[in-house]
């Protein structure tokens, strides 16, 4: 159920996503933790448990604390100075409660919580989200999700892989991300200011190779777990930057 996205930002000379050596990795490194609610009664759907994760992270990421000199505004630097690191665990019950009183913000979607933790230091998680669990139940739709709003911004799916919710809920919240870095402060208030309404589809064959080649942001995983490294997960077509091609 979790996973960890390693890569460094657009830019450097390098590859961003892939595991290729760069100065980032001289940097001290931190990860973004998001904590997701299954209760064993109540699973969240996984098309909104996907879709609440990206909010997630663009909700941190434009959070007045994380920013500026805000009290976050520091680790939140660091940590997209060094590598990009998300890790997805589980929560329920009173683990979900113990998670809920620490420091962070939970984004609730029509089925699915999740809670986003200002990034940590590799080695140096709360326990109280250390304890968690990293692999677990994975996530279903009770109904195939209707069509995506072509008003919006949707984050396409790669179909030829097949990667677990955990895995899926981290590199999408890294395709929100991406965009997020690519708009202007115009097009990033407006986003936060209509609720970061975003879909997140699994795209058609041939419109995922037109995808590909289209200029949007692109997420590529490292390849630690699940799939190859290099594999291309997520396309962001978002309409600010589908316009400017």
């Amino acid at each position: 159920m979790g996973v960890i996205i390693d890569s460094t930002v657009s830019g450097d000379g390098a590859d961003p996503f892939l595991n290729e050596p760069t100065v980032r990795d001289e940097a001290p490194q931190f990860v973004l933790p998001l904590v997701v609610r299954i209760e064993r009664d109540a699973p969240p759907a996984r098309t909104d448990a996907l879709e609440t994760a990206a909010r997630a992270v663009l909700t941190i990421l434009s959070d007045e604390r994380a920013v500026g000199d805000g009290e976050w505004a520091r680790v939140m630097r660091d940590w997209q100075d060094a590598r990009i690191r998300k890790v997805v665990r589980r929560a329920r019950g009173a683990e979900w409660r113990r998670a809920e009183a620490l420091p962070g913000i939970t984004v609730t979607g029509k089925s699915a919580e999740v809670r986003v933790f200002p990034p940590v230091p590799l080695d140096g998680w709360p326990k109280d989200l250390a304890r968690l669990q990293v692999s677990g139940t994975d996530l279903d739709d009770p109904e195939p999700p209707a069509d995506a709003d072509s008003t919006a911004p949707v984050l396409w799916l790669n179909p030829d892989l097949d990667m677990s919710a955990g895995k899926t809920m981290a590199q999408t919240g890294h395709g929100a991300q991406l965009a997020w870095w690519e708009l202007s402060d115009e097009e990033r208030t407006a986003w936060r200011e209509a609720g970061f309404p975003l879909s997140v589809r699994t795209a058609a064959p041939a419109r995922w190779a037109e995808l590909t080649s289209s200029g949007l942001p692109l997420v590529k995983d490292a390849g630690f777990t699940e799939i190859a490294p290099g594999s291309a997960t997520v396309v962001t077509e978002h309409p600010a930057l589908r316009r400017r091609g």
